[in-house]
């Protein structure tokens, strides 16, 4: 069975199963369109007065003003970089200048490593890493087990808004509640829950928080969040003319406009197909609505039938609840490797590896090799899943 979103993802009408949507979503025309017409109709730079250059402006302001409402803050606190990861390095190097030795940093053992290096190479300058341990096999993080790890010292808390890994979702806003307790920041890594569940940094009550647009049916983009009041006193690397209240602080070089005009696309595919043509973030809350209702049978079937599979293990919560559509595991007697290689031969997209989630990896006994990672979205089908499971099945 096609998906009926198959129409509006030229990718999805192979007939392959994309199903390592962790790695990067499928983009619909809006988004491929959008980039077209930006490109054809002059790719110019900011801030002169010609017709092109004035698009180009336009465009830059339109992208910061609707990924704010997608995140539910304000246009002068989104940055927008060249992927999470960058920008997580900026941040961590802007906090560099600021924390002392003997100051500490809790590191949630689910982060993918764009959210922990960056805090792991504070060590170098005398600040203390500590580390949010998960309650393995199922990979829940209990606020409890974070509220022994503060202390007056506790800097900063980063913790991921649903694992790339085993999937979970921890509960955010009860860490920053936490951290806040003892003066901490807290950074965020929506970068995998932002195509499952719409952002919301005021209902989390962060202070920092990064998504990239490539995971949201969008081009390959980067977005960090700043509270409005951090913004001025963090330091940056940027040319002498930036104001230090400004978001450009945090981007420097010119922007990928191409790939804002793509952004802006993904939203309107967001709103206009998924929410029902409402405008602004109650199209957007209408969307994800729509996607959490599709997305959560095929994450009950899939689960279900891992679990009972006789020669899968399965690693991360066992119950719908608490997780998103993102399976980690591995086939009994056979390498992940080989296993992603014999479901590709078979039209379907499978992770093999760590998938730059080293803490969780290690705390499970994967590394180096891993573990297969299968990760659905709302464009799947039953009959992804059928191909997925089969393909299982044919192992000898």
């Amino acid at each position: 069975m096609t998906s009926p979103y198959a129409a509006h993802f030229p990718a999805l009408r192979s007939g392959f199963s994309y199903l390592d949507n962790a790695a990067g979503a499928q983009v619909p025309t809006h988004t491929i369109d959008a980039i077209s017409q930006f490109l054809s109709s002059g790719s110019c730079n900011v801030g002169q007065p010609y017709p092109a250059s004035i698009a180009a402006t336009e465009l830059k302001a339109r992208a910061r003003a609707a990924t704010a409402e997608f995140l539910h803050c304000q246009p002068e606190e989104v940055m927008l970089g060249t992927s999470a990861t960058a920008l997580t390095f900026q941040l961590g190097r802007a906090c560099s200048r600021l924390f002392r030795a003997g100051d500490e940093v809790v590191i949630s053992e689910l982060e993918h490593e764009s959210n922990a290096t960056p805090w792991r190479m504070l060590e170098t300058q005398g600040v203390v890493v500590k580390t949010w341990r998960a309650r393995w096999p199922e990979g829940v993080l209990e606020p409890a087990d974070l509220r022994a790890l503060l202390g007056p010292r506790t800097r900063l808390v980063a913790v991921t808004a649903a694992a790339n890994s085993v999937g979970a979702t921890p509960d955010v806003a009860a860490a920053v509640e936490l951290a806040h307790g003892v003066g901490a920041w807290v950074i965020v890594d929506a970068v995998h829950a932002s195509p499952h569940h719409l952002p919301d940094v005021k209902a989390w009550g962060a202070d920092f928080v990064t998504f990239s647009q490539y995971k949201v049916f969008g081009p390959h983009l980067g977005c960090l969040y700043v509270r409005r009041e951090l913004l001025p006193a963090l330091p940056a690397d940027k040319l002498w003319f930036v104001p230090d209240d400004s978001p450009q602080k945090f981007e420097p070089g010119t922007a990928n406009h191409e790939g804002l005009a793509g952004w802006l696309g993904s939203l309107a595919y967001l709103r206009e197909v998924l929410g029902g043509g409402q405008p602004g973030r109650a199209g957007l809350e209408a969307a994800f609505r729509r996607i959490e209702s599709l997305e959560q049978p095929l994450l009950e079937s899939t689960l279900e039938r891992l679990l009972a599979h006789p020669r899968v293990r399965l690693y991360g919560p066992r119950e719908p609840k608490g997780r998103v559509a993102t399976f980690c595991f591995n086939v009994q007697g056979v390498p992940p490797r080989a296993v992603a290689e014999h479901l590709a031969a078979r039209g379907v997209g499978v992770a093999a590896g760590h998938y730059y989630a080293t803490l969780a990896a290690q705390a499970l006994g994967l590394m180096p090799d891993g573990a297969v990672r299968a990760s659905l979205l709302h464009y799947n089908t039953a009959a992804d899943v059928d191909r997925f499971i089969a393909g299982l099945d044919s192992f000898r």
